[in-house]
């Protein structure tokens, strides 16, 4: 029986154009604008799709891109997750999702099952070290791991010094940074460094707590504990904390201990991350922009000359007020 479907030779007829061009847009070969679109249209009216395994094994290519996240469950993640994958497939590339709970034996068996799979390259944010086969491009999200790994991360450090500028901005003169994270040096590590180094600068006198995963969550009590003056107020009167999912958790200590923020204490977080509306923010923070980290990965990963990668780039952050400083009243 004579199969339905329509074929390539099928689209170049209906397209009035030569086989050969038809095969060259459906394997990303430039041609000339009218051609591509004339080809386009062809295949969308006779509802013709490209068969996906036989295109891979022509270029030697399965069009899939792995991405290693610790989670899905933080908004922040999850909004990469999805830029990534819009990203991919703007060109034409499928994503396979695997997710560690930031576990590194479970980290580095993604790794191997990747090689496994023959996907293209992998795009990883991992907290712990791991193997990485130089043979397959490989790109990290704030981990630097070697010059032939491009790392692709926000401005961590100048984030940490708009944090303090703008706690003292808006009034604070005893700020303090709170961290909880991989034991793992990692470029988040530089918001804590930003932010002394501004708090220095200014000679303005400060405090900071700095926990590993796996530490007692309760040392934050005990801190802000040990920070009551006789009146059993704060002396502390802004933090900036290393993320917003800390900063959301440490206001919420502070209002079971009657510290009212931002009334007697402003909270800054880090990444941005906000609620299923996507308008309202969970805190005021400094925001990474996730879709340009997005689009910059794929970039870097589908490049076909590696050779001048970058090892390191970092992006521009920006501040954005979430209701847990004060700022000023807007005039007019």
């Amino acid at each position: 029986m004579k199969s339905t479907q329509p074929t390539m030779k099928d689209v170049a007829r209906e397209a009035g154009v030569a086989l050969g061009t038809v095969s060259k847009v459906f394997n990303g070969i430039p041609v000339g604008e009218s051609y591509r679109t004339k080809v386009e249209d062809a295949a969308r009216k006779l509802g013709y799709q490209v068969n996906q395994y036989a295109r891979g094994l022509r270029a030697n290519k399965t069009y899939t891109v792995a991405l290693i996240l610790p989670g899905v469950d933080h908004p922040f993640f999850s909004a990469l997750a999805q830029h990534i994958c819009t990203e991919l497939l703007r060109r034409d590339h499928r994503m396979l999702l695997y997710v560690t709970a930031s576990r590194p034996d479970v980290e580095q068996q993604c790794v191997q099952m990747v090689r496994q799979n023959r996907v293209d390259g992998i795009i990883g944010l991992t907290y712990n070290a791991l193997e990485i086969d130089e043979n397959l491009p490989f790109v990290s999200i704030d981990r630097f791991f070697s010059p032939n790994v491009p790392c692709v991360t926000a401005d961590n450090y100048g984030g940490g010094r708009m944090a303090a500028e703008k706690l003292l901005e808006l009034g604070c003169r005893h700020p303090a940074f709170l961290r909880t994270g991989s034991t793992n040096p990692g470029e988040a590590d530089k918001r804590g460094d930003g932010f002394k180094a501004l708090c220095n600068a200014r000679n303005v006198p400060f405090d900071a707590l700095e926990l590993n995963d796996g530490d007692d969550f309760g040392r934050f009590r005990d801190f802000f504990l040990s920070h009551r003056d006789s009146g059993g107020r704060l002396d502390i009167d802004g933090i900036f904390c290393s993320t917003d999912l800390l900063a959301w958790r440490i206001q919420q200590i502070l209002e079971g201990l009657g510290i009212r923020v931002p009334e007697d204490v402003q909270i800054i977080g880090f990444d941005g991350s906000r609620h299923f509306d996507a308008d309202g923010l969970y805190c005021s923070t400094i925001v990474q922009p996730i879709e340009k980290i997005a689009q910059t990965c794929v970039d870097f990963l589908l490049e076909k000359d590696r050779s001048n990668l970058p090892a390191l780039i970092c992006l521009p952050v920006t501040y954005a007020a979430g209701g847990t400083t004060r700022e000023p009243a807007e005039e007019g």
